[in-house]
């Protein structure tokens, strides 16, 4: 069975919110390195409405070559949306209806492949943690404090453990924390 892996780009006061604005300035060879291995370990990606029209408006227009542009636009993208209506017009996009998401997911995971990596897409992210479909968060959770913007679980209201089975601390001060969620619920 496919996992579905969520990757958060995070300051240290959990904002997620622009992080092409802020975090590409934290990184170095190293890091590169650690997300092609991600890259490798993935062969789609599953994303909320507007992370895809963000993505949508921005990748296709960029000159192939470099691996993460190459990825990006050559894998399947997977796009769960209440609103959106398809055919989706970037490459091998695809819609699950926001409705019918826990099922579209589910069966997305039973199909043979790779891990579904997860981009940005916070309110997908808690959603999937909520219905038992995430099997890993990926942080990386860069040394600045942004003060305000949008924070990863705002508004959360429920208590949810997590077990850490990762974590690496790169040159710049980055600290990457993969976390697998419990299936229970705590308190």
């Amino acid at each position: 069975m496919r996992k579905i892996v969520a990757v958060e780009l995070l300051s240290l006061d959990g904002v997620m919110e622009s992080p092409n604005e802020w975090a590409f300035s934290y990184s170095d060879d190293e890091m590169e390195r650690e997300n092609t291995a991600g890259m490798a370990a993935s062969d789609a990606l599953l994303l909320g409405r507007k992370t895809y029209e963000e993505f949508a408006s921005f990748w296709p227009g960029q000159p192939p070559g470099t691996q993460m542009v190459d990825y990006i636009n050559s894998v399947p993208k997977f796009v769960v949306s209440g609103t959106l209506e398809g055919p989706l017009g970037w490459n091998n996009s695809a819609l699950i209806p926001g409705d019918g998401f826990a099922e579209g997911v589910a069966e997305l995971k039973r199909e043979p492949g790779k891990n579904i990596t997860v981009v940005g897409s916070c309110d997908l992210v808690r959603s999937l943690l909520r219905a038992g479909l995430l099997d890993e968060l990926r942080l990386t959770v860069h040394p600045l404090v942004l003060g305000a913007g949008r924070r990863l679980f705002e508004g959360w209201g429920d208590t949810r453990g997590l077990t850490l089975v990762d974590s690496k601390t790169f040159g710049t001060g980055v600290v990457s924390l993969a976390y697998q969620p419990e299936r229970r619920e705590i308190g």
